[in-house]
């Protein structure tokens, strides 16, 4: 019984030393091999183009980074993960034609194309696009809720990459995104039940 017990404490502390967390891949990342990331470019690539999308889509990748998980961004080719790719969808689309052939609604739709590479485990690497898209009231003018409407699809890009993170360290995290899930478990109270059955195992 008690070299049970040693066993499972030597198994909670080291799970402990690390957090767990999804990205791109779907995959989760292992603190204990995965230590730094590098973020490339995302140069636009459509054939219409918005400049400050860009930066835009680089700072919320990288801010989500930085946030929910303890991976170290570095700017070198020398990283255990690198994500990079291009914008290579803006497109404008009229949406709820009516009977006078009127569309009362447009479209927006901006396609990313994700390059995430696990320099670790290359069967771990993707390379992929996600889309995401908003409408609005075709009485507007792009140029007027163009900022508003970019913000909320990069918004919505980051969240399909980034799905959810299994919260394994010795402190509580809290998504920013609403359709992020994160997990906090709480290994000292696992133990403690743990323990108990354990010790009425007949």
């Amino acid at each position: 019984m008690t070299k049970k017990i040693i066993s499972i404490l030597a198994l909670l502390l080291l799970m402990q030393a690390c957090r767990i967390s999804y990205t791109f891949n779907g995959a989760a990342i292992d603190y204990n091999v995965y230590k730094t990331l590098r973020i490339g470019n995302f140069p636009i690539r459509a054939p219409m183009v918005y400049a400050p999308l860009q930066p835009m889509f680089e700072n919320k990748l990288t801010d989500t980074y930085t946030k929910q998980t303890r991976l170290q961004i570095i700017d070198s080719s020398n990283t255990d993960l690198s994500v990079e790719g291009e914008i290579t969808g803006y497109t404008l689309t009229p949406q709820a034609v009516n009977e006078d052939a009127y569309a009362s609604q447009t479209r927006l739709t901006i396609t990313v194309r994700v390059k995430y590479t696990d320099h670790k485990n290359p069967n771990g690497s993707i390379d992929q696009s996600f889309s995401a898209f908003r409408d609005f009231d075709s009485s507007q003018m792009l140029t007027s809720v163009q900022d508003e409407l970019c913000e909320q699809i990069t918004d919505e890009l980051v969240k399909l990459g980034v799905k959810g993170f299994w919260n394994f360290s010795h402190y509580d995290i809290a998504s920013h995104h609403p359709e992020v899930a994160v997990e906090n478990v709480h290994l000292s109270d696992s133990l403690m039940t743990l323990s108990y059955h354990i010790n009425n195992l007949k």
